[in-house]
């Protein structure tokens, strides 16, 4: 049972994170999420300012003796990434997530948790409510729109803030200090095709890809995880050729920043290479599942019959669709240099769909080098180019240059060492924090990023480890306490 969760430790949190999953607030819709934290503001007669983006500020004067510290904004989004199993049936929009503990962890029933960012969420607004605490002036900030696009850290209003230390509560392994990040380019094509009459004596059938873990495009790229839309085209290309196979519609990926789990395609092939079809399909099957290995224990690939479609994507538009999609660049492009183990550029072909005449294919490029960014996005948009797609670059936003000597680092650094007994890791983290663009409206914050352990944001499988949202709790308090002096 989702209550369940309140009665764990700490109860800040937990209460006010379960409050978080009976609000649906998929990204572009957090407007009830955003009105919860207004009136959790005002109801503890705190200065509570929402801005023209629909970001929520909540202000909370120092603790009598510790009015000479720094301030601090605690920050983090108020929008979930919408993902769901084919076999789930639930509306983002309206219905609540269905948490529940299991073992060591906190999932959700078939759905994305909300773990990312509902936690950091909570954690601000539990110091928000909670008297006990010692701190310097702090605020909190709460952004909507994170997952497609920060708009609300783009749209964030300069003069609303005070504080000189912005703690962003949106990373993903407890016991790490991140301090940079990548930044990204979205790069979208369009295809436009004609359509073409059914050849007589064909069959039909839906392929489906589907059972892939998916997960994170920056933090998960480097898991050697399968993308369906690269999947089903390469075994497209082979099918096309040996069997005349005809695309009539393709659907795969459904989020910018999630690998591809699941992609479909309804397709003929002759009735008299039917048979051969299908051996083909249980063929790639195998293949994809020895490729791929234990990195994709549920890899399901598999024709079933289906109607005859109306009409098909022409020849020649399918052709240049599948060779430009099975020869993109994926995955990782290039590790760090100067930080081992990390990686540096990479590009997730997330989206593939057609329809009303048009194929649409997008990619989310990261990178923490911007003019290794520019590049690689530019190199995607000649591959589309050629396959005649008209293709737009957008949603550019910047990287955070890493401060190895910034104060709260080395504040951070001593609370951890002394109070868990280990030096924590500092790291740069390969995915979008709104650390950079919330740096450029407010220049000379001094930043840093860090949270509980969450596996597998923005897919199904997420969750969150529940013995680090204690230590979590426990850091960000001990660490309020001990913030710089002005």
């Amino acid at each position: 049972m989702s209550t369940e969760i309140k009665n764990l430790e700490p109860k800040a949190i937990w209460e006010i994170f379960y409050e978080l999953t009976q609000i649906p607030r998929p990204s572009k819709k957090e407007e009830k999420a955003a009105e919860y934290a207004k009136a959790f503001g005002e109801k503890l007669g705190l200065e509570t300012i929402v801005d023209t983006a629909g970001n929520v500020i909540i202000k909370k004067p120092a603790t009598p003796g510790f009015e000479n510290r720094k301030g601090v904004i605690l920050q983090g989004h108020l929008d979930i990434v919408p993902q769901k199993n084919s076999d789930t049936d639930h509306d983002f929009e309206k219905d609540p997530i269905e948490a529940y503990i299991d073992g060591e962890w906190v999932t959700a029933k078939g759905t994305t948790l909300g773990s990312d960012n509902g936690m950091g969420v909570a954690a601000g607004l539990a110091v928000m409510q909670d008297n006990s605490l010692k701190h310097g002036p702090v605020e909190v900030l709460m952004t909507i729109d994170e997952e497609t696009g920060m708009t609300g850290a783009f749209e964030l209003q300069g003069g609303l803030l005070e504080g000189k230390i912005l703690m962003n509560l949106d990373s993903e392994d407890e016991g790490e200090l991140y301090i940079g990040c990548a930044g990204g380019i979205d790069v979208s094509g369009k295809l436009r095709y004609s359509e073409e009459a059914v050849p007589h004596g064909s069959e039909a059938f839906n392929l489906a890809l589907t059972g892939l873990k998916g997960g994170h495009s920056g933090l998960d790229i480097p898991l050697g995880r399968g993308n369906s839309n690269l999947l089903i085209c390469r075994f497209m290309y082979e099918a096309a050729e040996k069997f005349g196979m005809r695309l009539a519609s393709i659907e795969g990926g459904s989020l910018r920043n999630a690998i591809p789990r699941e992609s479909f395609a309804v397709i003929t092939v002759p009735a008299t290479e039917k048979d051969a079809f299908l051996a083909s399909v249980k063929e790639y099957e195998a293949v994809f599942a020895n490729e791929l290995g234990s990195a994709e224990p549920g890899l399901s690939f598999k024709a079933d019959p289906a109607d005859l479609p109306g009409s098909l994507i022409d020849a020649s538009s399918q052709d240049k669709l599948i060779r430009t999609v099975y020869g993109m660049p994926n995955g990782v492009i290039r590790m760090s240099a100067e930080m081992p183990g990390v990686v540096e550029t990479s590009t997730n072909l997330a989206i593939v769909k057609s329809g009303n005449g048009e194929i649409d294919v997008l990619c989310l490029v990261r990178s923490s080098v911007d003019s290794a960014k520019l590049s690689l996005a530019d190199s995607l948009k000649s591959v589309m180019e050629l396959s005649g797609a008209e293709v737009v670059l957008g949603g550019s936003y910047p990287g955070w240059k890493p401060d190895v000597d910034s104060p709260i680092l080395v504040t951070m650094k001593k609370v951890y060492e002394r109070d868990f007994g280990k030096v924590p890791e500092v790291k740069v983290i390969h995915a979008g924090l709104e650390c950079g663009i919330i740096g450029d409206t407010y220049p000379g914050l001094d930043m840093i990023s860090f949270g509980p352990t969450i596996r597998f944001p923005h897919s199904p499988d997420e969750k969150v480890h529940i013995a680090s949202v204690q230590k979590f709790w426990d850091y960000l308090v001990k660490t309020l306490e001990e913030v710089p002096e002005k």
